[in-house]
């Protein structure tokens, strides 16, 4: 099958399938004129790597992680298993950042809210010496 037609079925941009290819991730043959050609077997690899980057991997990981699909054997699905724990390690990571970063917005934001409130009902007394400031003073 061309491009298009595996764009249309793995339900991805012809520009994905280019970009893939350039990465190492996706492998086609050429006809003469020089149009790229596909099996069938590619759209399933084209989902495998949509959901290796749904899962936040950079490509070059998903080529790490290519070999146990391509050639499965014990060595090739250990190697994966410990690639998709440290990558798991590094989501985890960053969702830890990300909690930090939360409850550091939800404590600027309750102070704020806090300040505002106080700007909408002072304090009894709190603006006489603003007050005082304000008025010229008396002969």
């Amino acid at each position: 099958m061309r491009i298009g037609e595996l764009a249309a079925r793995a339900g991805v941009s012809v520009r994905s399938l280019r970009y893939y290819e350039q990465r190492g991730l996706l492998t086609s043959t050429r006809t003469p004129s020089g149009q790229r050609l596909y099996t069938d077997d590619d759209v399933d690899r084209v989902h495998f790597i949509q959901g290796l980057y749904a899962a936040s991997l950079s490509s070059g990981t998903i080529v790490e992680l290519l070999p146990c699909r391509d050639t499965p054997s014990t060595h090739n699905s250990d190697a994966t298993l410990e690639r998709m724990a440290r990558e798991r390690e590094r989501i985890t990571a960053q969702i830890d950042d990300l909690l930090r970063a939360r409850d550091t917005l939800d404590r600027m934001t309750a102070a704020a809210r806090a300040y505002r409130e106080s700007l909408a009902h002072p304090a009894p007394g709190a603006d006489e010496g603003a007050a005082a400031r304000k008025s010229p003073p008396s002969a």
